[in-house]
């Protein structure tokens, strides 16, 4: 089995997951560790698992310049929206952070990143969702006017904002390796957002999140910070991350809850260095998730990109109350899992330097400035402001006359359908969105023939949904070419490259003229490039 149904699941979540097949397209750079695409093998793994049956799928609406406003300087969205790679010779006096390269596209990318946590925001706070899932959002680092730490617009305090138009309280953790720091600076004056970062510290960037860092003002003790050192194992770090987590929800008492789910936290990360595996991290996500509060999960960093894959696709399974299966299914970027293709993530042999000693004095310390908040903050009763978001939200049909009158069941529909779990048939979408089954998919290289032969019939990696495709991932997955169909009377029709057809009785040239020439089914090969040769099943082969 793929999923089995999580142990001690009370009540099935409503799950809205984000995602735009742009994200892939955009490259910080040769040699920069960011490498958006990381988001498109997650989503790669989502789909060839088959969680989109568990949730529903929507590309978000690019945030636009207004809504970034909410939060960054006018002048700081206004420089992102025109630097491009040929222009940024004339704002030399605006750039001086190097992990922050201008590339093609970079205003659109954060577009993207910003609107899926705003919109996510918006779907928990009016009760269409239970959780939100935006794995290109996270990006902690950004500041009001200034790039930081691989990120541009910081999309987390954006959803921040949105929640609390409706939220009362709103609780942050961060589980990222690096410290939250543009997040905790946006709130650090404020009591209706509590920041929570579990971070390494001590010569590591940013430098911020000392344990001494509580807030200031109104904001005081609502800023908690857990320095880590190297080498934090998964039992250590459960072991200070549940007792916190809940001493916060009972002292803070939060409405909704963002969880940064950033990957360079576990084992093997190209810039982290701290040692946990999948499991451990994932398990922050589901005890999280076990307060049945409004949950917006986003991404973060994570720079071993077949890891953060394997994280993310698995902590989307939790969120939909199931658990992936430990073999990786195929899917076009298979050949990154190798050479075991597990989904699992393992801890390594390396030192933990986080003693019991160490992380009992700062957990104490902790739980010492949770005390001095002094019960639940009280929150002045307001209007709810209006912004255009409203609107989308409001009619999420508005669009709905620019479906093509002729397509019976739009992409839309089909990315919002959930199975039901009393669903007896895995293929209650075959035939649609290019995912027929041309093969079963139990033995790749043979297929069993119902006349009780075997068919050496190989279609490789390239039938339904497991076909390596540069088509966009979105919705319901990869489209795919048919393979060669058997005709009436035993021949076989193959499409050539140059748009002719052999077989049913001749070729059709791509000209219009046609051969006499026919081609039987047992032919020893088909005369065409990249193709692999088709042997008949002994029943067809004698009627023929």
């Amino acid at each position: 089995m793929s999923m089995e149904p999580l142990d001690g699941e009370n009540q099935k979540k409503r799950v809205c997951y984000f995602f735009d097949s742009d994200i892939g397209g955009f490259h910080y750079g040769p040699g920069h560790p960011m490498k958006p695409t990381r988001i498109r093998m997650c989503h790669s793994l989502v789909m060839n698992y088959g969680l989109y049956k568990k949730m529903e799928i929507f590309r978000a609406k690019p945030a636009t310049k207004r809504e970034m406003t909410q939060f960054h300087s006018d002048e700081y969205v206004d420089f992102l929206s025109k630097i491009t790679p040929s222009n940024m010779n004339s704002f030399v006096r605006e750039q001086h952070k190097y992990d922050c390269p201008v590339f093609d596209g970079l205003f659109d990318y954060c577009s993207i990143s910003a609107g899926g946590s705003m919109e996510g925001a918006a779907r928990l706070s009016r009760d269409k969702c239970d959780i939100a899932v935006n794995w290109a959002g996270g990006l902690h680092h950004a500041k009001k006017s200034e790039a930081s730490g691989f990120c541009y617009v910081n999309d987390i305090v954006l959803g921040v904002l949105e929640l609390l138009r409706y939220h009362k309280r709103v609780l942050y953790i961060d589980i990222d390796v690096h410290h939250g720091d543009g997040v905790e600076e946006a709130f650090y004056t404020t009591d209706r957002v509590m920041t929570v970062s579990f971070h390494k510290y001590g010569e590591y960037f940013p430098g911020t999140g000392e344990l001494r860092d509580i807030g200031v003002m109104k904001g005081k003790y609502y800023a908690l910070n857990f320095p880590l050192r190297d080498g934090i194992s998964d039992e250590n770090y459960k072991s200070v991350f549940e007792p916190v987590i809940q001493q916060v929800m009972e002292s803070y008492d939060p409405s909704a809850i963002v969880l940064q789910c950033g990957t360079d936290s576990l084992s093997g990360d190209k810039l982290g260095c701290l040692n946990l595996s999948m499991r451990g991290h994932a398990n922050c996500v589901k005890f999280v998730k076990s307060f049945n509060k409004p949950l917006l999960l986003l991404g973060g960093g994570g720079y071993t990109m077949r890891n953060v894959s394997r994280a993310w696709a698995y902590e989307t399974g939790l969120a939909a109350g199931v658990e992936l299966g430990p073999d990786i299914p195929v899917n076009e970027y298979y050949e990154y899992f190798g050479p075991d293709y597990l989904l699992d993530v393992r801890s390594s042999n390396t030192d933990d330097l986080n003693t019991p000693a160490y992380l009992n004095r700062v957990k104490q310390i902790v739980m010492e400035n949770l005390r001095h908040c002094g019960g639940v903050p009280s929150v002045q009763m307001t209007d709810t402001p209006t912004l255009p978001i409203d609107a989308e939200m409001d009619d999420p049909n508005a669009d709905e006359d620019l479906i093509p009158p002729d397509t019976r069941r739009p992409q839309r529909l089909l990315d919002t359908r959930i199975q039901n779990d009393g669903e007896l048939s895995d293929s209650d979408d075959e035939g649609e969105g290019g995912r027929r089954n041309h093969a079963r998919h139990r033995d790749l290289d043979t297929v069993e023939n119902g006349g009780g032969g075997i068919s050496g019939r190989k279609y490789g990696l390239g039938a339904g949904i497991m076909h390596t495709s540069t088509a966009p991932t979105h919705g319901a997955g990869p489209k795919v070419e048919s393979p060669p169909s058997l005709a009436e009377n035993g021949e076989v029709e193959v499409k050539m490259e140059n748009g002719s057809e052999v077989g049913g009785g001749g070729v059709a040239a791509g000209n219009g003229t046609e051969t006499s020439e026919s081609m039987d089914i047992d032919s020893s090969s088909v005369p065409t490039p990249a193709t692999v040769p088709l042997e008949a099943p002994p029943s067809l082969t004698s009627n023929s």
